[in-house]
């Protein structure tokens, strides 16, 4: 395996074009947003009067997503509160409860409301199902007895843009629910929010995907669904049209969640955690800096040796976004390596646009400096927060066991002295390691290695209950137990299901097939860089080969930045747009048939019938396109959950080829780490949504 720091170089080249592929046409997909704000608004408006919200407390992320509290405040919204057990005091006539149709929700709200009866509390009750209404919800307050008492209706919140090109439903536990809890619940809800997708944006022409939850959501897309409001939509055809949907389990690739993410994003995430687009931070890193002295110039603006985050300093949520951050595109699919470099680039340039304020001689100078001004103290402001979060990271990755987590996941990869790496995961117990960082490269040596040897896992498994408690015992369980059964001895017991010997993961098949891995040699490290291996520094996410595998073939067998700069002669992969090829056409897996057929689950490509466009003059315009000339968008939907150094990797392959976008699609977006917690957590939250 190549280090992490050979990825510096590359990390230049795969934004270098970023810039040329923006003037390509995109789906707006702030469309979504706007659907789901009309729709809470709509939702509201259905309650006259002054109205107490009970909210549902995983919901709150998502809504800050689509709309803030002044919004809530001007339908309606006289007071908030969580949904949680306990007694309600509401002073307004109308309660309006918004959650999730879990079991447990239910149960508090029965109770709040007899409380309420029992006490002659005369009130309104109206519950809001998201993201739609339960037969189950409506059985199990029957039972209760307060049915009548309770107005039911839906909120019917789907996808919801996290980025100019990823949608998200936020569902934090989709990953447990399909391949723990057996809830197939998610399934369904994908369809009706894909279903959506295609009422604002076209239809998918063709739909192609590897696993059986996959299967069956595709399935469900080609049957006739029920009818659900129109979303926003513009009557005119997109400017970038789809061309496909293609649709991953999670579980056909559980090595690349389960592996250290290194990409500037996937380590936030890792280290401090992302949730909803929303990041922890120190307040420090979040006041404005004081403005620079003009006089001064050579005062640096970046200001970084004085943002060094105080130990058990009050933190503050704050929006990850491109919309506010002027520098966060830039660095969030670096590899970390290379981070540092791009901080003190930007640094620099900001400091040449500062000296600019003395060099103005005319007035019409001024104000053009004057006018630069307010971006300039953006990204002043972006470059001190991102300084800060850098140096935050910077001594995490530093560890003896971070270092250690590292090196095991490189050495696992390349089957390199397995029953080695398994004695250094035993050490890292002693060590004091956490128990997700055990867990995830347990679960990586067996899925890598076909299974660990018994005695060992065995041993492993008891220092590991010993060291962090037997309440992880159920999570063990769950981790070996079909379908998931991720954690495996070898050879497997008699007694083990046929399902579970028959889905054994071909991992050193697959590593020779789709060329996962960059040997760890000098000669190797442009082609790190030319690669999507970069986001783990030579490891190329099985996922996004797949991806390649219909949407850019060419990709899989070499890399498409090294033919890009053989004609350049830059030797970095930095070709400019004009010399890029154009993406080929959408068709199937052609050519990778058998590699997919070793992998566990069914292997789909479905041909949609495409309805003629109502608008005439636009078809006809694209009719007279050559199908390469026309800019189109291909849909990849994680079903469990996709990580960001992923979504890194998708945008690497859109700059690589003209007239292709993707729009990453998702149930949510996950880490090792967040799989782990949601598998281990206790007390399940049973769904009522079938019907």
């Amino acid at each position: 395996m190549a280090a992490a720091s050979a990825s510096a170089t590359a990390s230049d080249a795969q934004t270098s074009s970023g810039t040329e592929r923006d003037n390509e046409p995109r789906l707006d997909v702030d469309l979504l947003k706007e659907t789901a704000r009309k729709a809470l608004i709509d939702t509201l408006n259905a309650v006259n009067g002054a109205k107490t919200l009970v909210l549902d407390p995983t919901l709150a992320g998502p809504l800050g997503l689509v709309t803030e509290v002044a919004l809530l405040k001007h339908h309606g919204v006289d007071k908030m509160f969580w949904l949680e057990p306990g007694p309600l005091t509401s002073t307004t006539t109308n309660v309006v409860y918004l959650c999730r149709p879990l079991i447990k929700y239910v149960k508090i709200i029965a109770d709040q409301v007899k409380s309420h009866i029992r006490e002659s509390q005369k009130h309104r009750y109206t519950l809001f199902l998201v993201p739609r209404i339960s037969t189950l919800v409506s059985r199990i307050l029957e039972e209760e007895g307060i049915l009548g008492d309770i107005t039911i209706s839906s909120y019917n919140l789907q996808f919801i843009p996290i980025a100019d090109d990823v949608i998200s439903l936020e569902n934090d536990n989709a990953f447990r629910e399909l391949w723990v809890d057996g809830d197939e619940t998610v399934i369904y809800n994908s369809a009706l929010a894909l279903n959506s997708l295609q009422k604002v944006y076209g239809r998918f022409p063709r739909i192609l995907g590897k696993g059986d939850y996959a299967s069956r959501l595709a399935t469900l897309l080609t049957k006739s669904l029920p009818d659900q409001p129109s979303p926003l939509s513009d009557p005119s055809i997109p400017s970038a049209p789809f061309d496909s949907l293609i649709i991953i389990d999670r579980t056909v690739d559980m090595i690349t969640p389960l592996l250290t993410q290194l990409t500037y994003e996937g380590l936030v995430d890792e280290f401090i955690g992302i949730k909803n687009s929303h990041v922890e931070l120190p307040v420090s890193l979040l006041t404005p800096p004081a403005a620079p002295n003009p006089s001064n110039p050579n005062a640096t603006p970046s200001g970084s040796a004085s943002v060094t985050p105080l130990i058990n300093e009050k933190t503050k949520k704050h929006h990850l976004t491109t919309a506010t951050d002027p520098i966060l595109a830039e660095l969030r699919d670096l590899n970390f390596s290379s981070v540092g470099k791009r901080l003190s680039r930007v640094a620099h340039r900001l400091d040449e646009d500062y000296k600019a304020r003395l060099q103005a001689k005319t007035v019409a100078q001024l104000r053009d400096f004057v006018g630069k001004l307010g971006g300039l103290q953006g990204e002043h402001q972006a470059l001190r927060l991102h300084t800060g979060l850098s140096e935050m990271l910077s001594p995490k990755t530093r560890t003896e066991l971070f270092n250690k987590s590292l090196e095991v996941q490189q050495n696992l990869l390349a089957s390199y002295e397995v029953s080695a790496q398994i004695g250094a995961i035993e050490d890292m117990v002693a060590h004091g390691a956490s128990m997700q960082t055990i867990v995830r490269l347990l679960c990586l040596a067996s899925i890598t290695g076909g299974g660990i040897k018994a005695k060992s896992l065995d041993s492993v498994k008891r220092e590991l209950l010993q060291a962090y408690g037997y309440n992880y015992l159920p999570l063990l369980l769950s981790l070996a137990a079909p379908p998931l059964a991720i954690l495996l001895p070898n050879p497997l017991p008699i007694s083990t299901a046929p399902a579970v010997a028959a889905n054994k993961y071909p991992f050193i098949t697959l590593r020779k097939s789709l060329r996962l891995l960059i040997d760890d040699n000098p000669e190797a490290l442009e082609e790190v860089e030319n690669d999507i291996s970069y986001t783990y520094s030579g490891y190329a996410p099985i996922s996004i080969r797949l991806v390649q595998c219909v949407a850019q073939k060419s990709g899989v067998i070499s890399n498409p930045a090294e033919r890009s700069s053989a004609d350049d002669g830059d030797g970095k992969g930095k070709g400019s747009s004009a010399r890029k090829l154009f993406a080929h056409s959408i068709i199937g897996w052609k050519g990778f048939e058998d590699v997919l057929g070793t992998i566990p689950g069914k292997t789909f490509d479905i041909a949609q019938k495409v309805p003629a466009s109502t608008n005439s003059t636009a078809s006809s315009v694209a009719s007279l396109m050559r199908p390469h000339e026309q800019t189109t968008t291909t849909a990849v939907f994680f079903m469990g959950g996709c990580t960001y150094t992923e979504i890194a990797a998708l945008r690497w392959v859109s700059r690589q080829n003209k007239g292709r976008k993707f729009l990453i699609v998702t149930t949510g977006i996950v880490s090792g780490n967040s799989l782990i917690d949601s598998i281990a957590s206790t007390g399940k939250n049973l769904s009522v949504t079938k019907t």
